[in-house]
């Protein structure tokens, strides 16, 4: 059913300028006419990044919340409806709520061109200083330097969680550049965490940082030094602490897991009220669906995964290695990602193909392009146009695992038909 909600959404895609700027110009004069709500905001969280911006957010949200505080979240994309998005006093909001600060942003910005994102963002401002919270912990949509998140002036904390290269078209082709515009977010910052990067990318971030005194690297000068992945043995203030490992899957959300401890150390030292008892449980029950997410249908494991660039796919793989699992798998990804290396960097560790074209999304890969590019890699790939049919095909393959992932967008469309 197309809701109220659903139809103002897709006028604000018709708004998208014919040109875009790359600036926060046309956020700025809307943000100005709305009163400026950007600066009238609780103590701000910023998290940049490639992957795991959503992951590091989930666990520090889930630190904050067992320690009786309340928090505003902004994340995108949704999986399945808008107000995945924004999280007011610890609850998704409510679509009553979200409609009237869509319906305002909209009257007031008067059918100007603007982003989708950027009007959204202004949406979630007008909410977040209404609504009083302790923290607001804010996910930047691309980028960094010019993200329609970065228009705020000042944070408690920023955060940069692992660089890869993603989103070319705007942040550039090499890592330092694509570094370069995420370090954009740490200006008027109280503190800097620098999750662990690749080799390149924490060299170019420690000579850009490294005569700042509030930045803290991983493996360098973190609060606790990890002793044991498998365990989650970390090392904290001369004493050995282990915490149970999160229930999110794969070895990478340890070291999300662990951006989101040193956030809580610095917390502490900032004298908020910390208890590191309540580390382990809050670590350990943080849910972040669509992030290799395990599921349990019928006599099958269904893996939800929405990684979409070569950085995704290389956790993924290391995932699939590491439990000797070789899925078939639902194979859908958005038309400016690079498919070939995606693709070969699963290749060992995945069994059959189904390319599928990822519903209601124009600007998606068709069955046939994705055939054309599997043929290439000799990867053994089924065509079947409908999801119904392969669904019903994979139930009755002996295989009991069966792999989603490419695109978040394709996770969100048929992700509930398994649960």
């Amino acid at each position: 059913m197309v809701t109220k909600t659903d139809k103002l959404l897709k006028e604000f895609i018709n708004l998208h300028p014919k040109y875009i700027d790359l600036s926060l110009n046309r956020l700025d004069y809307l943000l100005k006419k709305l009163g400026n709500p950007h600066k009238n905001l609780p103590p701000t969280i910023h998290i940049a990044g490639t992957n795991g911006k959503g992951s590091t957010l989930s666990f520090i949200k889930n630190i904050l919340q067992n320690n009786n505080y309340s928090v505003h979240t902004y994340t995108s994309p949704h999986l399945e409806k808008f107000n995945e998005r924004i999280n007011i006093n610890n609850k998704q909001v409510n679509s009553k709520t979200l409609l009237r600060s869509l319906e305002y942003v909209k009257e007031v910005n008067k059918k100007k061109p603007i982003t989708f994102f950027e009007i959204t963002t202004a949406a979630a401002f007008v909410l977040f200083s209404k609504y009083k919270a302790d923290f607001l912990i804010l996910e930047t949509g691309l980028g960094g330097r010019l993200d329609a998140t970065n228009i705020i002036h000042k944070k408690l904390i920023s955060i940069i969680t692992a660089i890869g290269i993603d989103h070319e078209e705007f942040l550039g082709k090499t890592l330092k550049k694509i570094t370069k515009e995420k370090l954009g977010i740490i200006q008027n910052s109280k503190n800097i965490i620098i999750a662990k990067q690749n080799k390149e990318v924490d060299n170019f971030i420690y000579n850009k940082l490294k005569n700042l005194n509030n930045v803290y690297y991983f493996n360098r000068d973190y609060r606790f030094k990890i002793i044991n992945k498998k365990q989650f043995i970390f090392k904290f203030q001369k004493n050995k602490k282990t915490i149970r490992r999160p229930s999110l899957q794969g070895l990478h959300q340890i070291e999300n897991a662990s951006t989101a401890l040193t956030t809580a150390m610095l917390l502490k030292e900032n004298n908020y009220q910390i208890k590191l008892s309540l580390l382990g449980k809050s670590i350990y029950n943080t849910k972040w669906p669509g992030r290799i997410e395990k599921v349990k249908f019928k006599n099958k494991y269904i893996i939800f995964d929405g990684s979409h660039n070569l950085s995704g796919a290389d956790k993924l793989n290391k995932y699939l290695s590491e439990t000797k699992i070789r899925p078939n798998v639902i194979f859908g990804m958005l038309n400016n990602k690079n498919i070939f290396e995606f693709l070969s960097i699963l290749k060992k560790n995945i069994d059959t193909l189904y390319p599928i074209k990822i519903p209601d999304e124009q600007n998606a890969y068709t069955q046939k392009e994705i055939h054309i590019i599997s043929k290439k890699l000799k990867l053994d790939t089924v065509i079947i146009k409908n999801l119904t049919t392969i669904n019903k095909l994979l139930m009755k393959n002996p295989n009991k695992y069966i792999l989603v992932t490419g695109s978040l967008y394709l996770i969100g469309k048929i992700r509930k038909n398994y649960l």
